[in-house]
């Protein structure tokens, strides 16, 4: 239908106008809009999917440290036994080859935090796979103890230089929705490499003394050439860029490794104000400031060193290391089958680690914690009676498996990777890697005590008594966990430190960012 034409006044009219054209003009607009709506939410989508899968990238090459750390752990409770046989080496000497590890490492521990200050978290992880892989080597060709214990040494450095810098740098290009499932990726790695150990000391068993355990040494030096590719796919952290003034590098890592434009400029501003107060606090050392903190740092502190020594304290490395001497005392006297049965403890290990991944971020850090180190509790005590009053029989065998078992889920449900997302996650970024660092060094003396003294000691209080005192610490962390250590999951690193600074976390409280920066801005003097 047309109408007619209406006349402006100057003699001529206005042309006549369609409806159906009209219609037709708005149904046009209308599916343009809906296909410029539709294009967007496929770019977002695209977007979406390349950054999930560049960052999971990432926290993946960044991890390979952590296999050697594991794999070195699982492999030696096996090759030990082949090496007793070769250099023909003591009881006392086996005590210090296994325990020296992680009292070794804790010298690269401490390197680690200054030197990826330094050079970069990037290139830390690099100078770990080198020495890791130099002290493979050695140890793969030791004709006697004390060579072999050169070895040891340069493996331990870089062990304890790539294990403590390779949850930093996640949790640093981490977003905080998926923080705590990426920076759960060491812990992962950590407990394949152990089973890669075990499924190593299997495979090889049945060679020449001499040789099996050379072979399943060296084998160790594999995942570090893996590394050498890492480094041409995983950028600088963000923020240790930030911290060298290079923002823009900061910022297209920062686009690589979050969704939506206005997050990477939200996160560069949080970045960027908490290196200005890095670099207002310049002239005060790190150092000095850890050993004499602030009440926030404090509170930091004894969270962080706190849970990394509970982590070791509770035996999980006599467990791990020493599972052949714990079945052969429940009655496995067979080599092969002894072999064979840890590798059901590496499997185990590694399959409930993969629950506590995919649920850290949406369950929280805090209730796998209860879950873990209660859980814990109860499998230390209850293989401490069997070994006690049930050992030696086809009943004490089976509780005894099924209670190591029991004891390494739980762990890998809570405390084994809970405890190194939290010790990245909770420290300024001034401190971060260096606190981080001292937290690593207390997991790994406690590590290396318990692993030198636990034959010793359980030829003194037999191992079930030995399991009946890790029981008691375990009880003890639970209430560690219940009283000091916060929920941190769903909150940026700036907001975590905010939450120690302003006390936030009392009693579930909840108080928005704004607020929380108001406050240290007014503390400040700002």
């Amino acid at each position: 239908m047309n109408l007619p034409a209406v006349g402006n006044g100057y003699g001529s009219s206005f042309p006549a106008v369609s409806v159906g054209d009209k219609r037709n003009k708005y149904q046009r607009m209308d599916s343009d809009a809906e296909g410029t709506q539709s294009q967007n939410h496929r770019d977002r989508e695209t977007r979406s999917n390349r950054t999930r899968k560049y960052v999971m990238a990432c926290a993946f090459f960044a991890s390979l440290n952590n296999v050697l750390l594991g794999y070195d752990v699982g492999v030696m409770s096996g090759a030990v036994l082949f090496i007793q046989q070769d250099l023909k080496i003591t009881e006392v000497q086996t005590e210090i080859l296994i325990g020296s590890l992680s009292i070794i490492s804790l010298f690269g521990s401490l390197a680690g935090g200054r030197t990826s200050d330094s050079i970069g978290r990037k290139w830390t992880m690099a100078l770990a796979a080198l020495v890791f892989q130099t002290g493979a080597a050695v140890m793969a060709i030791a004709p006697s103890f004390e060579v072999l214990m050169i070895g040891r040494t340069l493996a331990g450095i870089g062990i304890g230089l790539g294990v403590v810098i390779a949850p930093v740098y996640i949790a640093e290009i981490s977003p905080t929705v998926a923080r705590g499932f990426l920076t759960s990726f060491p812990e992962i790695f950590i407990n394949l490499g152990i089973l890669l150990g075990y499924v190593s000391n299997y495979a090889f068993s049945g060679l020449a003394v001499h040789i099996s355990w050379r072979i399943m040494l060296a084998v160790g030096i594999l995942p570090s050439v893996f590394i050498g590719f890492a480094l041409c796919v995983i950028p600088e952290s963000p923020r240790w860029l930030v911290m060298k003034g290079q923002v823009d590098r900061a910022r297209e890592v920062l686009m690589k490794t979050n969704e939506r434009d206005d997050e990477v400029e939200e996160r560069l501003a949080e970045i960027q104000l908490a290196a200005a107060k890095t670099q207002g606090s310049e002239d005060r050392p790190v150092w000095r400031e850890l050993l004499s903190p602030s009440p926030a740092v404090r509170k930091m502190l004894i969270v962080g060193f706190g849970i990394q020594c509970f982590q070791q304290i509770t035996g999980i490395d006599a467990t791990v290391y020493y599972s052949p001497e714990i079945l052969k005392e429940a009655g496995i006297q067979d080599e092969t089958k002894l072999l064979a049965a840890t590798v059901a403890v590496g499997v185990t290990k590694t399959v409930f680690i993969l629950f506590a991944t995919f649920m850290i971020d949406s369950i929280g850090r805090k209730p796998l914690l209860y879950v873990s180190t209660v859980g814990m509790t109860l499998c230390l005590f209850s293989l401490s009676f069997t070994l006690t009053f049930l050992g030696q029989g086809t009943l004490g065998i089976t509780l005894a498996l099924l209670f190591v078992c029991g004891n390494v889920a739980f762990f890998s449900i809570g405390m084994g990777p809970v405890c190194w997302v939290l010790t990245s996650e909770i420290f300024p970024l001034r401190l971060r890697a260096q606190a981080s660092a001292l937290g690593a060094v207390g997991n790994r003396v406690c590590s290396g005590l318990v692993a030198m003294s636990f034959l010793s000691v359980s030829r003194a209080i037999t191992v079930g008594g030995t399991f009946f005192v890790f029981s008691l610490v375990s009880a003890l962390s639970v209430i560690f966990v219940y009283v000091l250590v916060p929920e941190t999951s769903g909150k940026s690193l700036e907001q975590i430190e905010l939450m120690f600074q302003v006390g936030l976390e009392t009693k579930g409280s909840e108080v928005e960012l704004g607020d929380a920066e108001r406050l240290v801005r007014k503390d400040q003097g700002f």
